[in-house]
């Protein structure tokens, strides 16, 4: 929003880190008291080392937030930079250097604070009956490979590293007059004028000579030239080439469904209805003796009057729910019942009333309305899914199979792809006009358009000593070799065939030079004597609203020197032209924005408020004779995931 924000670059970029690399990802104490092997050492922080391992494994770490942030869209080519992985040892030193300031100022936390901070952290953990689920935090713990005491020690640098950093940050504040008058810049609105000069006016002036047209070609070559390219054969290897390969008999679908019976049988459910007099399992005797005696008393009533079961399970059930239907329960299958409930309910016969049976909510009394039989589907009706199950399976073996051998023969036999086409019944397929990147303009799905595949192509195994590429694996389950054909070098289209297109680029390029000494000589007649002569309509823009003019246009104009008006400024426009601006007035908004106001003020104070803590971080580093022995540059790190 501010140009201040915009030219503290370094300040911007320390902030970034601290969002994608969150303190967390903090080695253990231990690590403060421990060296590695000097060779294996990248930096040394107060004589204490950081290894090539924490800094691959703060790599990795970072690659897997980023995966779960951008999903899909993340590209592990972000982290292979330079600057990506000095961006991370950088930061795993800050967080080194203000671990050991807050250790050394005796920044504690005690036990009740990080009580409390895990609690908030994982209120899901917390039951009904304000108990924390013990277990359970051990077992989401355990996933990310730490212990309770691990958590703990690492929570507890944290939350002291935020003391420290509350500390520095909590002494920011910014001067209402400088907070007024980057608004005050921010709202600035200015009244201009537009005068163009179109490059397509000066079309008529333009003289092209063939000495014009000739020295382009010279100079951009580039422009001209036809990449190398190669005509390649090629074969798959996939899932659906070793599932061709799999046939299933009829033998093989019956076994599978003698064997996976019960999973195409839906089994029996039972209807029940039911009285319940509550009682806890753990309630008094005489609270049991009472209940009982209830129970007992209904019983007798029902086995009067079988007839009568829905009304009195509606007068007396203390199952609320199933009493407003009669005691009714529904159909279930036995795993859908109370285990005591099931083991009665199965030996009933349709219209029997069970005995009295004891659960953990009380006293029911069952009586059994419906049966619904188990069914088998028969294997008719499932044997399509079987058979296509069964080929899956099979498929995937076969593919494992045919990989070892499909990788073996392209090296083996690295003369041609015929043998390997031959053994595992492939088909040969041809490529033309291959470069050495993808090619956006073929499908991606397209195997040989695959970077790995053309990066083989062009090796000089397979580009100069004619032999097979080895097996590349371009997706899940699918390989593909490739053998090179034909090698066309770079080339370069000739002066005749691009002398058309080089008129147009230079007859266009000379218009916008017209239209560029018409503008600014124009310019200059403007600041020498006022005139609007020519200008449209006057429009008023600021940095809230720059909508219908162009970046470059609008950049000018609010960079313009406004110390005298009316001020003039010209900007270039490629292939375009030239545009002027007659700029005549500077004003606030008649209605300012408070609210707004009031935010960016404290956006101010959160960035001044970082920036200090970075001079404070310098400074610490300065203390700590922080030492930096690999470069980013010429230390390749693993990120490859665990």
């Amino acid at each position: 929003m501010f140009e201040f924000v915009r030219n503290h670059q370094r300040l911007m970029q320390f902030l970034l880190l601290l969002l994608i690399i969150p303190s967390f990802a903090l080695v253990g104490l231990q690590s403060y008291s421990s060296f590695g092997d000097s060779a294996n050492t990248v930096a040394k922080v107060a004589g204490q080392p950081i290894t090539q391992q924490d800094w691959d494994a703060a790599l990795r770490d970072q690659m897997s937030r980023m995966q779960q942030a951008f999903g899909e869209r993340f590209d592990p080519k972000m982290l292979e930079t330079p600057e990506a992985k000095q961006g991370v040892l950088d930061n795993l030193i800050t967080q080194r250097v203000l671990a050991a300031t807050a250790s050394r100022e005796l920044l504690t936390v005690s036990d009740p604070v990080l009580q409390q901070t895990i609690l908030g952290m994982f209120p899901n953990l917390v039951g009904a009956d304000g108990k924390f689920d013990s277990n359970l935090f051990n077992q989401l713990l355990a996933a990310q490979g730490m212990t309770q005491v691990s958590y703990a020690a690492r929570l507890r640098q944290e939350l002291a590293m935020q003391q420290l950093n509350g500390a520095v940050q909590s002494t920011a504040f910014t001067p209402k007059t400088v907070a007024t008058r980057l608004s005050d810049i921010g709202d600035q609105e200015r009244e201009v004028q537009e005068l163009q000069f179109k490059a397509q006016d000066y079309a008529a002036q333009v003289k092209v000579t063939d000495a014009m047209l000739q020295d382009y070609y010279t100079k951009n070559a580039k422009e001209f030239e036809i990449p190398e390219q190669v005509k390649a054969e090629y074969v798959v290897l996939d899932s659906a080439a070793a599932a061709a390969q799999v046939t299933v008999s009829d033998a093989d679908v019956k076994s599978y469904y003698d064997n996976n019976l019960a999973h195409y049988t839906t089994p029996e459910e039972r209807r029940t209805s039911h009285i319940l007099i509550s009682v806890k399992k753990d309630a008094p005797a005489a609270e049991q003796a009472a209940a009982k005696t209830k129970a007992e008393s209904l019983l007798a009533e029902v086995r009067k009057n079988p007839s009568d079961f829905a009304k009195l399970a509606k007068a007396n059930s203390q199952d609320a729910a199933s009493a407003e239907l009669g005691g009714d329960m529904g159909y279930s299958t036995r795993d859908g019942m109370l285990k005591q409930y099931a083991d009665v309910a199965v030996k009933l016969k349709q219209g029997e009333i069970s005995d009295l049976v004891q659960s953990n909510f009380g006293y029911h009394i069952i009586e059994l309305t419906g049966i619904k039989p188990a069914q088998v589907k028969p294997l008719e009706d499932v044997k399509a899914d079987i058979s296509a199950e069964i080929k899956k399976q099979l498929a995937a073996k076969k593919f494992a199979e045919l990989a070892e051998t499909f990788s073996n023969t392209v090296y083996e036999q690295a003369d041609s792809l015929k043998p390997v086409a031959d053994k595992l019944h492939l088909q040969i397929q041809t490529a033309e006009n291959l470069g050495r990147k993808v090619n956006p303009a073929v499908a991606p799905t397209a195997p040989f358009n695959n970077q790995k595949f053309l990066t083989a192509l062009y090796s000089d195994e397979a580009l100069k000593n004619k032999h097979n590429t080895e097996a590349v694996e371009i997706a899940p389950n699918t390989f593909i070799a490739g053998h090179v054909v034909e090698f066309k070098p770079v080339t370069k289209r000739s002066f005749e065939e691009v002398q058309a297109i080089i008129r147009d680029k230079v007859t266009r390029t000379e218009e916008v030079a017209l239209a560029k000494k018409a503008g600014e000589e124009k310019l200059a007649a403007l600041k020498a004597a006022d005139s609007s002569a020519g200008f449209g309509a006057v429009q008023t823009i600021s940095r809230a609203k720059s909508e219908g003019i162009n970046p470059l246009e609008f950049e000018a104009v609010m960079k313009a020197d406004v110390n005298k008006l009316p001020a003039f400024v010209g900007v270039e426009l490629p292939q375009q032209g030239y545009a002027l601006y007659r700029i005549g007035k500077v004003a606030q908004p008649a209605t300012i924005d408070q609210a707004r106001r009031t935010a960016e003020q404290q956006q101010i104070t959160s960035v001044l408020a970082q920036q200090e803590m970075l001079a404070y971080v310098d400074v610490l580093k300065e203390k700590a004779k922080v030492k930096i022995l690999k470069s980013a540059a010429s230390a390749p790190v693993s990120t490859d995931a665990p």
